[in-house]
């Protein structure tokens, strides 16, 4: 078996990927163009802008930050460089958790080793993984704190994605789910709410297992939604869907960096784990999916269930002094405001009950998230 080491981090560093959707900017269906658009990248963004599973996507990496003003000012840079690249190609970025029309049987896999190895294994269940998320990492100075974290959290995860929520279609249908995306990964074999672990050994063991017994080829074919990042020293929050404008996309951020420096004060400090049931989390994690903000989340202490729209608030609540000791207070206080209106989820649905188009759905939500002038 194999040693993993976790490369421990000295302050909650943050890190922010984004996953996004190439459209033609005429038709506004997916598409596979991702080579064409690093090609007319100037080279500084090489290894930060990357391609995907699929070539009708991209992923957008920060450097290092240690603020979320840091993210704000990589992310604003990148974001701009990639629209441009697109515009001159005639294409668009979509900011949404699947697409609206495009058929994930249409979409070419991205020519790369791993990935053929990642497809022969997963077969269909990978074909489709058309889908669009948003990660967040947070440095943690321990791996048995990263674990811990990872356990603590896990009772947060649906409210965060009942917030992120903007994957109402698949395969041009309205799919009654506000989070598409969270059940397409759910499909995956080590994919939606992580395994059970006590500390950073039985993490080293498990991974080391799935290895030894052919059922992963390494680490990064663990997909949970949120995992300990061994090379980053960090702790990955992976279950949000990738909201709809950059905007969002902060004050998530600062909601998650927030969350992890919490949860890692609480465990320096000593505080006794409330127990909280997985089936509990599971049923929370459906309820968002389905209805996102509308939903109602049972309360892990009460048992009773609450809108999710409190669930946030209280959550904001919870974590303002953490953001007063990060930085990051207004972006925080931004996601009040956006936990007082619609979902992305319901954004998308009511563009297509006002024009009947899918297509005016891509268009809009497009034109609403560009930082193009």
């Amino acid at each position: 078996m194999s040693k993993l080491i976790f490369e421990a981090s000295t302050e909650p560093t943050l890190g922010v990927e984004l996953e996004m959707a190439l459209v033609d900017a005429e038709t506004m269906a997916l598409s596979s163009s991702i080579r064409q658009v690093l090609e007319a990248l100037p080279d500084r963004y090489s290894g930060r802008v990357k391609p995907e599973l699929m070539q009708c996507y991209l992923e957008i990496n920060t450097e290092i930050c240690h603020t979320v003003a840091d993210a704000e000012r990589d992310l604003r840079e990148k974001v701009l460089a990639v629209e441009k690249a697109a515009a001159g190609l005639g294409l668009r970025l979509f900011w949404g958790g699947t697409h609206p029309f495009s058929l994930w049987q249409h979409q070419q896999p991205t020519p790369k080793d791993r990935y053929s190895r990642l497809l022969e294994n997963l077969q269909d269940m990978g074909n489709r993984l058309v889908t669009f998320g948003f990660h967040v990492h947070v440095g943690v100075d321990s791996g048995d704190k990263a674990v811990m974290i990872c356990d603590r959290i896990m009772r947060h995860l649906p409210t965060l994605l009942a917030l992120s929520s903007n994957s109402p279609f698949w395969n041009n249908r309205v799919t009654g789910l506000h989070s598409h995306r969270s059940k397409i990964m759910e499909g995956l074999p080590t994919a939606g709410l992580p395994s059970l672990m006590r500390n950073w050994s039985e993490f080293v063991w498990l991974v080391n297992h799935l290895v030894d017994t052919g059922f992963i080829n390494s680490i990064r074919d663990i997909w949970w939604d949120v995992r300990p990042h061994h090379n980053f020293g960090t702790v990955e929050v992976r279950v949000c869907d990738i909201p709809g404008n950059l905007n969002d996309a902060l004050a998530l951020t600062a909601l998650i960096h927030c969350l992890v420096h919490s949860l890692s004060a609480q465990i320096d400090e000593g505080t006794y784990q409330h127990d909280c049931h997985p089936m509990l989390v599971r049923q929370n994690k459906w309820r968002a999916a389905r209805y996102g903000l509308d939903a109602q989340l049972v309360d892990v202490y009460t048992y009773k269930p609450r809108p999710a729209r409190e669930a946030v608030c209280e959550l904001v609540e919870l974590l303002r002094p953490s953001a007063e000791q990060l930085g990051c207070q207004p972006y925080l206080e931004d996601v009040t405001r956006w936990a007082s209106g619609p979902d992305w989820a319901e954004r998308q649905l009511e563009i297509l009950e006002d024009t009947g188009s899918p297509v005016e759905v891509v268009r809009q939500m497009a034109a609403q998230s560009t930082l193009l002038d």
